[in-house]
């Protein structure tokens, strides 16, 4: 059982540690802020943990495509005017 959890730490600090490359930043520490909400509120709001949020606006964490468009829509914003990507 303890070399299973190991293992399955291993892969989700893996997931974790790793930056998205097509993400540069986002928007949403600016527009939480703009708006007052706090990081566990968004979250809430989101239904994601605050450690998402966090990961997020650190642009550590590709967020899928259901909860861009949740957040986008909370601010009343597009998902390009929250994520913005890098071509390659």
């Amino acid at each position: 059982l303890k070399a299973a959890l190991d293992i399955f730490r291993e892969s989700i600090n893996k997931m974790v540690d790793h930056s998205c490359d097509n993400i540069t930043e986002t928007k949403i520490r600016e527009l939480r802020k703009a708006n007052k909400i706090s990081q566990a509120e968004l979250a809430d709001e989101m239904g994601v943990t605050r450690q998402t949020i966090i990961l997020l606006e650190k642009g550590r964490y590709n967020a899928s495509l259901e909860l861009a468009f949740k957040i986008a829509r909370y601010f009343g914003k597009t998902i390009e005017e929250v994520f913005i990507f890098e071509e390659d």
